[in-house]
């Protein structure tokens, strides 16, 4: 099967459980031929378990996976005919880079003939056509991954899977890799479903995000949408809402604005969500969007903790009179234990229905995305 022999992969209700604990419940998702989807989210989110899945290496709990209207969850790995791309390259050490891209080939029993016309061309596609006598341990960790990305597409897969496949390079060829990757995909039309922890990544190469965590689905959308309207509070956080703020809504039903306090701050925002009016929220904003010095419309003082230097511009922590830590990113050359004023428009504040999960307005500790 090529990737002209299906319009859609569909899943439905997918689930897996280890003895009592749910890794992935209820998973479904259609992704379109020509599609690239990111399956996101940190440590322990269910993104390998749902890519696993996808694969054949775990069997389902609960669910179905299909290509179009023919059923493939009950098919082992090989009969899926998917190409998988490893976070450790799995590549056959004694085998040269031309034997490791035809290996796939030969074990489907493909005419010798065709199988030097396919590995040739796939050699040149991903550049290593010099490097075809060589064995992988003569080779960078980015030409490793390219010989793994070439080996999954020369079987000419209906749907390619990547786990984290550039987390093991370091930071300048990862970024190079991403744009490889890409344009791997958009040159042989490729399927593809993506792993990453890495926010960045998700956005610069997916069509399509989804985020999960603790095995659920948080949302589903476009890299615009995920970034600029997250759903939840989690998702926020995750994708760089750094300052979360437990705070209580005073709203006028029917207003487009609403009243937050909490903790002697005081701001004013545009609701985002319908369902919030009077009560507990989280309010959730970015560094970048807290203005030193100006108003934006909504203004409070705070006292500078930390200063670290990026480049352009500064990242500072500071403490808010109220206690609460902020982390904001500025231009402006300060110094620790200066008094700031610090702005943010209310467009640019997220307000969600307060969970379990609210941070408080105290010391936020610093975001991770593992």
């Amino acid at each position: 099967m090529n990737s002209d022999d299906f319009s859609e992969l569909r899943l439905e209700g997918v689930s897996r459980a280890f003895g009592k604990s749910a890794a992935l419940a209820d998973l479904t998702l259609t992704v379109k031929r020509g599609e690239f989807v990111a399956l996101l989210g940190p440590s322990g989110s269910g993104k390998s378990t749902a890519l696993n899945c996808i694969a054949g290496l775990l069997p389902l709990t609960a669910g179905t996976i299909s290509l179009d209207d023919r059923r493939v969850d009950h098919l082992a790995p090989e009969q899926r005919g998917f190409g998988m791309v490893f976070q450790n390259y799995a590549l056959f050490p004694h085998l040269t880079v031309r034997g490791n891209i035809a290996f796939g080939l030969k074990m489907r029993k493909v005419p010798r003939a065709e199988i030097t016309r396919r590995v040739d061309a796939a050699l040149a596609l991903v550049q290593l056509s010099a490097h075809a006598d060589k064995q992988p341990g003569q080779l960078s960790g980015g030409q490793q991954q390219r010989v793994a990305i070439a080996r999954a597409v020369v079987v000419e897969p209906p749907v390619v899977l990547m786990d984290e496949p550039l987390s093991n390079l370091d930071a300048k060829l990862r970024h190079e890799m991403r744009a490889e990757v890409r344009r791997l995909h958009q040159e042989l039309g490729l399927t593809t479903i993506y792993v990453t922890h890495d926010q960045e990544e998700a956005l610069s190469l997916a069509d399509r995000l989804v985020v999960l965590s603790d095995g659920r689905v948080q949302q589903i959308g476009t890299p615009e949408e995920v970034y600029l309207r997250p759903i939840n509070s989690f998702v926020a956080d995750f994708m760089g809402y750094r300052n979360l703020l437990s705070m209580t809504a005073h709203g006028v039903d029917g207003a487009d604005h609403l009243l937050l306090r909490g903790d002697g701050i005081e701001l004013t925002a545009v609701r985002n969500d319908e369902s919030v009016l009077d009560g507990p929220v989280t309010v959730a904003m970015r560094p970048d969007d807290l203005v030193v010095g100006q108003s934006g419309g909504n203004q409070f003082s705070a006292v500078v903790t930390s200063i670290e230097y990026q480049g352009r511009d500064f990242e500072v922590q500071a403490v808010a009179t109220s206690g609460a830590a902020l982390f904001l990113r500025t231009p402006e050359r300060l110094i620790v234990d200066q008094s700031i004023s610090i702005g943010i428009s209310p467009e640019r504040l997220m307000v969600y229905p307060a969970t379990k999960k609210s941070t408080p307005a105290a010391p936020v500790p610093e975001h991770e995305a593992v």
